[in-house]
């Protein structure tokens, strides 16, 4: 292993450590730096960056502004330890911070997805039964992908019907109580999964060799039954192609539940504090965002100001 590959698992190591989720990052660094050891560069720099990105393949400008920050972040680390280090410069790729508008799911398009993740081609049938469980909890919890996978198996405590959740972002922890149907299908899960190793399994949601599922993966497979469904165009290459994201059974569910709210009457200020912590959201604006990113929340909440009917205009 070069310098390089050595600092970059020190780097990922002190600061998982300190309760960072880097599953993406340590996937962008580490191909970075396998680009700088095949072009036999000792050192970063912002001309080395650049290469990279001119080989790297078609990406939006966002999505590289993204991958520059993650480079600079482990740049300003190696730059610390040697300054012929090059740390490229923060305007490199200029972008506008903005959220994505979020993709709502009906709720046949998750009853579908589940139903297809589950047909997915395996020696022994453990890929669709993993993806499809993985696929139905994050709909039915509002997990982040990153928070789902990192279960272990006792973090799932099916008697109480509890998730323990013990890195969420920025390393908070929380814990996530489930509804009993939801139980009984991850306590299903279990059952057949280990059944199928022929041991019990240490990571919640394993593939066909027991190992925890990555974050890659999670993302491939759902892509791939998207395109399947027809809510992404077909690709090629194991491409994922662009259209509604796993992550966005996140953002269904919170709309969901913030309907909910509205079409019974409770008061949305009290419960947002509630959903804010279920989440793991660091801030109440960061639930309150729903409201303004999904027009049928942004028309119930004006309705409830205004004192129309919900979902009726005022006159």
């Amino acid at each position: 292993m070069s310098p390089l590959g050595e600092e970059l698992d020190r780097y990922l190591a002190v600061r998982r450590g300190l309760g960072f989720d880097l599953d993406t990052s340590a996937r962008i660094l580490r191909r970075f730096v396998a680009f700088a050891e095949e072009a036999g560069a000792a050192h970063v720099s912002t001309a080395l960056f650049l290469r990279w990105q001119e080989g790297f393949g078609r990406a939006g400008r966002q999505t590289w502004a993204a991958r520059l920050g993650i480079v600079r972040r482990f740049a300003e680390w190696l730059h610390g330890l040697d300054q012929a280090h090059e740390v490229p410069p923060a305007g490199l790729i200029p972008s506008r911070a903005r959220r994505r508008r979020p993709h709502i799911y009906a709720a046949g398009d998750v009853a579908r997805i589940v139903a297809a993740a589950v047909e997915l081609p395996s020696p022994y049938g453990l890929r669709g039964l993993t993806h499809a469980t993985l696929i139905g909890l994050i709909a039915a919890t509002g997990l982040r992908v990153s928070e789902a996978l990192a279960l272990d198996a006792g973090d799932v405590d099916l008697a109480a019907g509890v998730l323990t959740v013990r890195q969420g972002k920025f390393g908070k922890a929380r814990l996530v109580p489930l509804h009993p149907s939801a139980t009984e299908r991850l306590r299903a899960y279990a059952a057949e999964r280990d059944r199928l190793l022929g041991r019990p399994a240490q990571p919640f949601f394993v593939g066909e060799h027991g190992r925890r599922v990555s974050d890659c993966s999670a993302r491939y497979n759902f892509a791939l039954v998207c395109q399947q469904l027809g809510l992404r165009p077909p690709q090629r290459e194991r491409r994922h192609g662009r259209g509604p994201r796993i992550h966005d059974l996140r953002h269904t569910f919170a709309a969901r539940v913030i309907v909910g709210w509205y079409r019974t009457g409770q008061d949305a200020a009290r419960e947002m504090i509630r959903l804010t912590s279920y989440l793991g959201h660091a801030r109440p604006e960061h639930t309150y965002w729903y409201i303004e990113a999904v027009p049928e929340l942004l028309a119930l909440a004006a309705a409830r100001v205004e004192g129309t009917p919900d979902g009726e205009a005022a006159p």
